[in-house]
């Protein structure tokens, strides 16, 4: 797709006024790229920005990283509700939609013993994580699901971590930023330089909120905390149910960045070490207990595709 087909105010509805389980480092670099659209510095808009469709069922399990019994699976970039990627402009996008589809192909896979989510993100949409984080925890139920994370499981990323099996963090990772954010922008002041009035006419009092054409009012910042404060409870109640912790304990986090020595003692990982030494333990406890023979294979895509039709997002 060339850039010049790009929906940028699309992109820009992702991320601002929406709330994120992102670090403020990950909602700075998508910024970065969205700024010159949107304040009219065309000459300075990256070289390319692409966005795909994704695929079906039957190409996520031909795409399936199968090694030793085990599905890898890579948790990288941006996390969004929904399909595509950025390429080259900003970092990668990988949606809720295309996880989920990825772990379904995964359970139902005959010759896959174990799921592994390997981790690298920053965070991303608030909207669809809970949903996809408990369909994570459901599939436990039928495989075991293993959380590598190499080498960062921040914010939204912690979030669908928590609810696998197990999380084993390599020595320099970093989990954490259990919070939420929200940002807005507004451009009144460079409009009433360059001369530029917007009229804008509506009925429904909230309508007009977060108008990047007016300065913020009351009401929006009513709005917006309301929803910070859904979030937040969602996000710390479902990591405090996740990883048995009480929930005040998750809240005593603050959001905080932790390296991987903190994290086991505040419990939010369970093992410290080196991704590949991970994999290849899990790896050896298949080769070594079944041998060339599937397990139950029947029973295991009966249960996924039970799970697959009560747990649609």
């Amino acid at each position: 797709m060339h850039s010049a087909m790009i929906n940028y105010p699309h992109i820009a509805s992702m991320v601002f006024n929406t709330p994120l389980y992102a670090t403020p480092t990950l909602v700075q670099a998508v910024r970065n790229v969205l700024e010159p659209r949107l304040l009219g510095r065309t000459h300075d808009l990256p070289q390319s920005l692409g966005l795909d469709s994704g695929s079906g069922e039957e190409r996520e399990m031909q795409r399936l990283n199968v090694a030793g019994r085990l599905a890898i699976i890579p948790v990288h970039g941006v996390l969004v509700a929904r399909r595509g990627h950025i390429n080259a402009a900003c970092e990668e996008i990988l949606s809720y939609e295309k996880l989920r589809g990825q772990i379904n192909a995964a359970l139902k896979h005959e010759m896959v013993e174990e799921i592994v989510l390997d981790f690298h993100t920053g965070g991303g949409h608030a909207m669809g994580c809970k949903e996809l984080a408990d369909f994570i925890r459901a599939s436990t139920q039928i495989k075991p699901i293993t959380a590598i994370v190499n080498f960062a499981a921040y914010s939204a990323g912690y979030y669908l971590a928590s609810a696998c099996s197990r999380i084993v963090a390599s020595p320099t990772a970093g989990v954490g930023s259990i919070g939420v954010i929200v940002e807005t922008y507004e451009v009144s002041r460079m409009e009433d330089e360059m001369g530029i009035t917007f009229n804008t006419y509506y009925r429904g009092d909230h309508k007009n909120n977060n108008s990047p054409h007016e300065p913020i009012t009351d009401q929006t910042v009513q709005e917006i905390n309301k929803i910070l404060d859904e979030s937040y409870a969602e996000f710390t109640e479902s990591v405090a149910s996740f990883r048995g912790l009480d929930v005040s304990a998750v809240i005593d986090t603050q959001a905080r960045l932790y390296r991987s020595k903190e994290a086991l003692s505040a419990n939010l990982i369970d093992e410290i070490a080196p991704a590949q030494d991970a994999i290849d333990t899990i790896a050896q406890r298949y080769t070594t207990s079944t041998g060339t023979t599937p397990r139950n294979n029947r029973s295991i895509r009966a249960q996924a595709r039970a799970l697959d039709t009560s747990c649609q997002l």
